[in-house]
């Protein structure tokens, strides 16, 4: 795998760092999304994962993509209007694809700045927790740009039409506690405790069986935009496999067990 993506085990949490701090961990070539779309799908393929930690080596988290390759009309920029539109959907695009057909939990630890690009990952995970470094900006339009990699699905979704409209119109940056107050993050923290509040937010997620994770994550991503009666007919599907799972009948003789019954 790439040296982009750092990807460590331990138990069954599996953490992902970027590891480009000298740029920033700027997403700016194929062997970097190659790299983010295939620990997904390492992830996605190893039932021994039950959570996912992303975070950013260095002082950012992600800055985004390359301003001087938009200048020069490289990478992405690269070709005419209709070759532009295919380096995104065969390059960049892959990675929120990658990251909305994962079904183990995910959770983005923000370090730093998480620029246009990198906004629009951290809000590909299912939760996020800031450092007081950490800083967002949905700032494509300031580059005369849309989001180009997910971001006018994702972002809206976690804070409603208007105030990701603001932050997509405006192209501001916000803080971290700001980022907390409108729900961008789930939990701020001292830069140097982050790794270790993800981490244990993930050990209390990861307590839980696997298979129950997974689905419910599945459940919760297809009511976002599937309606009530097809989601309950999912339901009741999902269930039928967790009532037949070693691992519910486990859970249930521990419950009743520490009940004394």
């Amino acid at each position: 795998m790439s040296e982009f993506v750092l990807y460590e085990q331990e138990g069954a949490i599996v953490t992902l760092t970027m590891n480009r701090p000298e740029q920033r961990n700027a997403l700016t070539e194929p062997a970097q999304w190659d790299a983010l779309a295939d620990a997904c799908r390492r992830v996605q393929r190893d039932d021994t994962v039950k959570v996912v930690i992303l975070t950013g080596a260095g002082s950012a988290f992600c800055a985004g993509g390359n301003v001087k390759d938009f200048r020069d009309k490289k990478g992405l920029a690269a070709g005419s209007p209709a070759q532009i539109r295919e380096n995104y959907r065969r390059g960049i695009q892959r990675i929120p694809m990658a990251f909305w057909r994962l079904d183990v939990p995910t959770i983005a630890a923000v370090n730093g700045p998480a620029i246009g690009a990198g906004c629009d990952l951290a809000c590909m995970a299912d939760i996020r927790i800031a450092s007081e470094d950490a800083r967002f900006a949905e700032s494509f339009v300031k580059l005369g740009l849309i989001p180009g990699d997910g971001g006018a699905w994702f972002l809206q979704r976690l804070l409603g039409y208007s105030r990701a409209a603001e932050l997509s119109f405006t192209g501001d940056m916000i803080d971290a506690r700001m980022a907390r107050e409108i729900g961008l993050v789930n939990h701020v923290t001292k830069s140097e405790r982050l790794l270790e509040e993800a981490r244990h937010l993930a050990a209390r997620i990861a307590a839980n069986p696997g298979g129950a994770l997974r689905m419910t994550k599945r459940l919760m991503r297809e009511a976002q935009h599937q309606g009530l009666e097809t989601i309950l007919e999912m339901s009741a599907a999902y269930q039928a496999l967790t009532h037949h799972s070693e691992d519910h009948d486990l859970a249930v003789a521990d419950f009743l067990a520490s009940r004394g019954r």
